[in-house]
């Protein structure tokens, strides 16, 4: 099963910076690819909110919301994906989630083609 950690999160006064990290891993299998790499956030009682995305060939999207603040960037070697925050403001304080499509092979020769279930999201709060 292929698993992301998120990391980075933490407490910002505004107009701060952070730098999130999500790694991408998997157990008895090999990654041949990951497809789109997209970071969500999510607030209590709303549904995941998209964010920023990245395709395999470094193409990116963003939110109306970040645009101009964040950054979404892939390591393929490393499997991951990051997200840098500028300018933070309160409104950014949600529980940050990425997520991902992969193909990967297991070792009886099998691919299998999926997308990563949720994490446990690293928080991110915006407060003076």
């Amino acid at each position: 099963q292929v698993q992301l950690v998120e990391s980075g999160g933490g407490l910002v006064q505004p107009g701060g910076s952070l730098k999130l990290s999500c790694l991408v891993s998997v157990e008895s299998a090999a990654i041949l690819r990951m497809d789109t790499m997209e970071w969500f956030r999510k607030v209590p009682g709303k549904e995941h909110d998209l964010v920023a995305s990245i395709t395999s060939t470094g193409g990116t999207n963003y939110a109306d919301s970040v645009k101009g603040r964040f950054t979404i960037s892939r390591d393929n070697a490393k499997k991951a994906v990051y997200l840098q925050m500028d300018s933070l403001k309160p409104d950014d304080t949600a529980v940050y989630f990425c997520r991902t499509d992969y193909v990967i092979q297991t070792f009886d020769g099998t691919l299998v083609a999926g997308r990563t279930s949720w994490g446990q999201g690293t928080r991110v709060t915006v407060s003076s």
